[in-house]
């Protein structure tokens, strides 16, 4: 797989016209994928633990002040192709479970019959693994088209101006609650979501998403997000479910009460986490994360910003279990450890080995002790339900994969 460049940027929220005046018949009992496909970040990133640790920081300000969305910089991440306009321009996107917004780059944004200035302005802040920036622009409605079955009329789209590193990057895909909209377009309060506005013009008949992907190293780039349902083909046992944390500010995303064991010793109890397809790695609070250190034996290494291990203590390696609802989800060995023929992407060596649980820079008890990023979702299926507010996860033909 080529490596290819990426720069994630913050979410936006965006003013949405719900429906046309006429109601749409409410679709059939049916779901429609959306391809995905995975980027390797390698130009700008030289710690993906602090651009993680750094995207945590604003999830963290923006779910406890409810005024901000936002995302950072990331090494991996699911994009997609959408169209915008009529007829469709298509532009290559982050899908983020952790904003929920939509918008893309003013340098790519072409204005066709059904592009509406709506005249309000969008301003939010975000992480670049070191510092933090404000990202502003106009905001437009416009025809959305997902696929042939998935268009949206008169969808909030931000268009923002002086973006910068974005490479080959256009925008974001916001499938967070609509909640962390709030306060960041004028003349608004909340704005309605991509997800919200597919089910109010009764094109899905389910409030439900699925994501699929299989590890980057699998050298399968057939990943899929699956609106008004999940794709059963694509797991090998049964779902379980978790309901949204009560837990502040993990309950403004898609937020489930865990717990971690490393082995037979439990490192994290009681614990408010997220599900996030917007972060690479799978971040624990400081105390959990020193735990998993002496645990495993490993070092920091500088370079990376990763912990790393020899062969012997790789050998050695117990597996990590995530304990969410009433089920146990065992990460491998080999599914904590970052893909080695990546390794050069993260400024790493070519025969490293290197884990991919970092730390997620605050004690337990913040109200987000966990991230559960795409080195987590790349082994299981994730589904997102709004209905049902809760979060559900199931076993692939790549949870016990041993490819990295």
């Amino acid at each position: 797989m080529s490596l290819l460049c990426l720069l994630t940027l913050p979410a936006l929220a965006f003013l949405s016209l719900s429906a046309s005046a006429m109601p749409h018949p409410r679709a059939a009992s049916s779901t429609s994928a959306l391809k995905l496909a995975v980027r390797i970040h390698s130009n700008g990133i030289k710690n993906i633990a602090a651009a993680d640790r750094a995207r945590a920081r604003t999830l963290v300000e923006a779910g406890s002040s409810s005024s901000i969305g936002n995302v950072t910089n990331a090494g991996v991440m699911y994009t997609a192709d959408i169209g915008v306009g009529s007829p469709p321009a298509y532009h290559t996107v982050v899908v983020d479970t952790g904003s929920s917004n939509t918008w893309i780059a003013n340098k790519s944004y072409t204005k066709t019959s059904t592009s509406y200035d709506t005249g309000n302005q969008f301003v939010v802040s975000y992480g670049d693994g070191f510092n933090y920036t404000l990202v502003a622009g106009e905001e437009y409605t416009d025809t959305i088209t997902l696929t042939s079955n998935l268009v949206i009329e008169k969808q909030s789209i931000g268009v923002a101006f002086n973006v910068s590193g974005m490479g080959s990057v256009d925008g974001i895909l916001g499938l967070g609650p609509v909640d962390l909209t709030w306060g960041t377009v004028s003349n608004a309060e909340e704005v309605p979501t991509v997800m919200d506005n597919l089910y109010t013009q009764n094109t899905i008949s389910s409030e439900v998403f699925g994501v699929f992907f299989s590890p980057a190293s699998a050298g399968d780039t057939s990943g899929e997000l699956t609106f008004g349902g999940y794709d059963q083909s694509k797991i090998t046992g049964d779902v379980g479910y978790a309901h949204i944390t009560t837990t502040s500010p993990a309950n403004g995303y898609w937020g489930v009460d865990e717990a971690i064991s490393y082995g037979e010793t439990k490192i994290l109890t009681s614990a408010a986490g997220i599900v996030d397809t917007g972060t690479t790695l799978i971040l624990i609070a400081s105390d959990a994360f020193d735990s998993y250190k002496s645990g495993t034996g490993a070092i920091l290494d500088a370079s990376t910003g990763l912990l790393k291990i020899s062969s012997d203590q790789y050998n050695q390696l117990s597996s990590l279990f995530f304990e969410i609802g009433e089920e146990s989800y065992e990460l491998t060995p080999n599914a904590q450890i970052w893909p080695r023929s990546l390794n050069t992407a993260i400024n790493g060596t070519t025969d490293g080995i290197y884990l991919v649980v970092s730390d997620i820079g605050m004690q337990s008890g913040s109200g987000l002790d966990v991230i559960n990023g795409y080195c987590f979702l790349e082994r299981f299926y994730s589904i997102f339900d709004k209905t049902n507010s809760r979060v559900g996860l199931a076993e692939t033909q790549y949870t016990y994969a041993t490819t990295n």
